[in-house]
């Protein structure tokens, strides 16, 4: 029974990867976006692997992932693209009636901000944005047992990153203060999008950044924030890790796994026409 079930989700597997069905609202997202950076997507491949399967009245319910990769010429630029799609599919009699992505709740991170009292003390440090990256490229797909997994983990990613790269922690035990992890316990901007987006943009000793306007002046190593919604609270964070023909961001994330995507995420089931972006390059002592 499994395997005819396997046999069957390959299948499904196959079509989405060949994309049969082009009116799906995220390949043509995917494809605008491609057309407006001058790029072509020149050939995708895809691996499925099940998580879950569970059976209930003749119906097989199975939760799976697809890595996708996606080999993308952007003028004389070849790189690829990778993605890990979470999807739940139903079967009845081994026979295919639903499928469809599971779609992420950001809203289920924590609301909690930092507060800030800063003082006079001012941690230097030099941030070496190619360890930062290196660690990107190794756990993009996968998640580090030394720190704990979140959910929705997309800052929790992205905080490692930047520990990895040399940003000093400070204001431990205090969740509401600082940037830290330690003994299982982490500050609220560590873990949250928007309390790492605040505290970004205000800090002033150890971790600090500027504010960009224009992203291609980020450099490898740095933090794009976003607000899908555009109410005003940051959902999603993600690292700099390349750049794509025309100088722009590309990046790594985590929740919803992904490498050397283009930075807009104008591709995403999470954008909206009112995202709003926060672009922060880190300040060090270099």
């Amino acid at each position: 029974m499994r395997q005819q079930l396997a046999l069957a989700l390959e299948e499904r597997i196959d079509q989405l990867v060949r994309r049969k069905k082009p009116e799906e609202e995220k390949v043509i997202k995917k494809l605008d976006s491609l057309t407006k950076r001058k790029a072509t997507l020149v050939k995708v491949l895809g691996k499925g692997k099940i998580t879950t399967m569970e059976r209930a009245k003749e119906q097989d319910h199975i939760t799976y992932q697809i890595h996708l990769k996606y080999v993308i010429k952007q003028a004389d630029f070849m790189y690829i693209e990778e993605e890990i799609e979470q999807r739940q599919a139903r079967f009845f009699k081994n026979k295919l009636v639903d499928d469809q992505e599971i779609a992420i709740e950001y809203s289920k991170q924590e609301v909690n901000d930092p507060e800030f009292e800063e003082g006079s003390e001012r941690i230097t440090f030099i941030y070496d944005r190619l360890k930062a990256v290196q660690y990107a490229e190794k756990w993009w797909d996968d998640y580090n047992p030394a720190y704990e997994k979140f959910e929705v983990d997309c800052t929790n990613f992205i905080s490692q990153c930047l520990h990895v790269g040399g940003a000093p922690m400070r204001g431990h035990p205090n969740r509401g203060k600082g940037w830290w992890y330690q003994n299982k316990n982490w500050s609220y901007s560590w873990s949250v999008a928007n309390s790492l987006k605040t505290h970004l943009g205000s800090s002033t000793i150890g971790l600090r950044a500027q504010e960009v306007n224009d992203p291609r002046e980020l450099k490898l190593g740095d933090v794009i924030c976003y607000d899908f919604q555009g109410d005003g609270r940051f959902d999603h964070n993600t690292i700099v890790t390349g750049k794509d023909a025309a100088g722009e961001p590309l990046v790594n994330a985590h929740t919803y796994n992904s490498r050397m995507r283009y930075w807009a995420y104008e591709d995403s089931t999470a954008y909206t026409p009112n995202i709003q972006y926060k672009m922060y390059t880190i300040i060090d002592d270099s």
